[in-house]
């Protein structure tokens, strides 16, 4: 009998957590992005980026699922998120484009991290209605990530234009219905 009780409260312990540990891996998934870009293992960098959007998505569904949506969760889901979807790509992409272009491409970098910080902070000071004001931060970071595979063919120039585009749009005052 007292074995059952341990379980159960095991069980209901991990129900309790378990949105906050899928953020907590989408977060180490960007961390993991970032060390790959910087050891030149680009690849890797990119899916790690991608499986932490996976993770980003189903997330916030596991805690309305199990009711635990709570403010640690909603600063922790940022917190993940200009990880993996503003840092992350951030850095890709200057390993791979911006640091040719020199200090224009470390402002670029930096421009695309702050506007994505900036978004997050709008978020979470903001009360839900279920519209997003400007371009999330996940849809930003895996379009720019998605940008990788054009590197073969399109001129480094484009991401000029690129990664500057979709910051503004993330700092943008358009709305956008939540799905």
């Amino acid at each position: 009998m007292f074995l059952l009780q341990k379980v159960d409260l095991t069980l209901k312990k991990i129900k309790s957590n378990a949105a906050n540990l899928i953020t907590l891996l989408n977060l180490s998934f960007g961390g993991a992005s970032i060390m790959a870009a910087l050891n030149e293992a680009y690849n890797y960098s990119v899916l790690f980026i991608f499986i932490a959007a996976f993770l980003d998505r189903y997330d916030g569904k596991v805690a309305r699922k199990y009711n635990q949506e709570s403010a640690l969760g909603k600063q922790l889901d940022s917190m993940g998120d200009i990880i993996s979807f503003g840092v992350a790509p951030a850095i890709l992409m200057y390993e791979i484009i911006f640091s040719n272009f020199g200090l224009p491409g470390m402002f670029i970098t930096i421009f695309y991290i702050t506007c994505g910080a900036f978004r997050l902070a709008r978020f979470n000071c903001s009360e839900s209605n279920g519209f997003f004001v400007g371009l999330p931060i996940t849809a930003a970071g895996t379009v720019l990530t998605i940008t990788f595979f054009l590197v073969p063919v399109v001129s480094p120039v484009f991401y000029l234009i690129v990664a500057p585009l979709l910051a503004l749009l993330m700092i943008s005052t358009f709305t956008l219905k939540k799905v």
